[in-house]
């Protein structure tokens, strides 16, 4: 299990009584922070008292593979000139924790010894002074360990570091180059590894094709088998059924891509309807089906959004909702009950629907190739984010709004696609003229967990990257006078 590190930050001015009380009050801090079932473990560090001892804590931290992050708080006043040199020297996702070890002011007993030994007002205070004077990125959260909400701040934290820390082990697989003439879908590799950590390679398709070609017909039917107990199976696509090979061939698909990533210790992949070499379908089902396991997936060769979508299912494991491949398709325009429809060819995670799905096959009219199996069904309603990843250029750009996913206003019967209907905020206008004023590209990440806005400016937070965010209480005028304020910061901000 991975690691946050609990650093307490005091100085030797109190004596060994006084530091005593402060080691044994932090740990038991730690403790409850990690007895409060955060998706990683909360590890205790010895109080750091000298700028030795807090720049030899910060260079551990970077060098233990287990340690995601470091939570920091000063339980008593700790010079915040100690810290320097151990700040300059973290890249490990910095929490700030401003809390103190008693809830309730004991007034009638208050004197100037409890008044030195407890005050995080006054440390902290110091502390995010240097935090910010040196430039620290950092989440700053707040109140009393005992408050729900505080832990849930964490809790958020937690998983955004816990997504950076894949992302710098993160090797995606494309399989085939992007498609042709199309420029969302195209970006920098290289300045993609330097600022997420993702390394992006390209196979090509006919390798797949390769590894389809191994998979055993016995293997196959045994995986298809276990599709007509998961889902409702068109009957054609039984076995026994005229187009059950078509099944098959689905599942040795599946097979085959999961093998594929493996073996070279890859959690992320793309597909390109354009480049499919010698495959009989264009991957849908199995794209499903791995995705649904915490695969991230771009189409089209879009390796950006298959990074989005897989920090995303690394920040939402364990939570309800899901991640997954989005595109805005259509619009209703009816005045008052504006809504975007939004799906894919094929690949939309089921993730999305915790209801039951039905297992089709229809033509695609697109790719020249047999007709490809694949799950229906409609998003659940609820909130959430649609996130895009764009190159722009000197940097990269994540623009997140705010939506509302709805039930479609009449079914969709002749819609053979998985498919989201949503109302974005802060209304439809707004929020279409302000991802068109970003440059936001049309592949999406569909995020559903609670807390999902959060989540992603954690990690925007913690990766450095700019985050313009669509949500209530947009303007179109704040927005793009946002955006031009960025410009010039990231320009300044980033490495010569």
């Amino acid at each position: 299990m991975k690691q946050i590190w609990f650093l307490t930050g005091s100085q030797d001015l109190y004596g060994p009584e006084a530091l005593e009380e402060v080691a044994a009050n932090s740990q038991r801090l730690a403790a409850q922070l990690d007895s409060a079932g955060l998706p990683a473990e909360v590890v205790w560090q010895p109080v750091l008292k000298s700028k030795e001892a807090i720049r030899a804590a910060m260079l551990a931290a970077n060098a233990d593979p287990d340690c995601v992050g470091v939570i920091a708080w000063m339980h008593t006043f700790s010079p915040a000139k100690m810290w320097i040199a151990g700040l300059e020297a973290l890249q490990t996702p910095l929490l700030h924790l401003h809390t103190q070890a008693n809830d309730v002011l004991p007034w009638a007993t208050i004197d100037m010894d409890f008044m030195n030994l407890n005050q995080a007002a006054h440390g902290d205070r110091e502390f995010a002074a240097i935090e910010s004077r040196l430039g620290v990125a950092r989440k700053t959260v707040s109140g009393s360990l005992n408050n729900p909400a505080v832990v849930q701040r964490i809790d958020t934290w937690v998983r955004a570091a816990l997504a950076w820390d894949a992302g710098q082990h993160l090797n995606l697989v494309r399989f085939g180059d992007n498609m042709r003439n199309v420029a969302v879908t195209e970006g920098s590799k290289v300045e993609a590894e330097a600022v997420f950590g993702v390394s992006v390679n390209t196979w090509g398709v006919n390798d797949l094709v390769d590894a389809v070609s191994q998979v055993s017909d016995g293997e196959a039917e045994s995986l298809a088998a276990s599709y007509e107990d998961e889902y409702d199976v068109w009957p054609e696509l039984r076995r026994g059924g005229e187009r059950h090979d078509s099944l098959v061939y689905g599942a040795k698909q599946e097979i085959a891509m999961r093998a594929f990533l493996e073996d070279r210790n890859a959690h992320a992949f793309t597909t390109n309807f354009e480049d499919l070499g010698g495959l009989k379908q264009l991957p849908g089902l199995a794209v499903q089906r791995l995705t649904a396991t915490g695969y991230g997936f771009g189409a089209e060769g879009d390796w950006k959004t298959a990074v989005l979508v897989r920090l995303a299912k690394v920040m939402g494991e364990g939570l309800p909702g899901g991640a997954s491949l989005m595109e805005d398709y259509t619009y209703n325009l009816v005045p008052g009950a504006e809504k975007i429809l939004g799906a894919h060819m094929l690949e939309v995670c089921p993730s999305l629907s915790a209801g039951r799905k039905s297992l089709e096959i229809h033509p695609l009219g697109i790719g020249d190739r047999e007709d490809p199996v694949r799950l229906v069904f409609t998003a659940d309603p609820g909130p959430g984010v649609v996130i895009g990843l764009a190159d722009m250029g000197e940097r990269f750009r994540l623009t997140m709004n705010a939506v509302e996913v709805v039930a479609p206003d009449e079914p969709l019967p002749k819609l053979p696609v998985a498919r989201a209907v949503w109302e974005p905020a802060p209304d439809f206008y707004t929020s279409t003229e302000c991802w068109l004023t970003s440059g936001a590209p049309h592949h999406t990440c569909m995020f559903t967990v609670p807390g999902a806005a959060e989540l992603f400016t954690d990690y925007a937070r913690i990766a450095k990257v700019e985050l313009a965010r669509i949500e209530a209480g947009t303007t179109a005028a704040s927005f793009e006078r946002e955006l031009r304020w960025n410009a010039a910061y990231y320009r300044l901000a980033q490495r010569l």
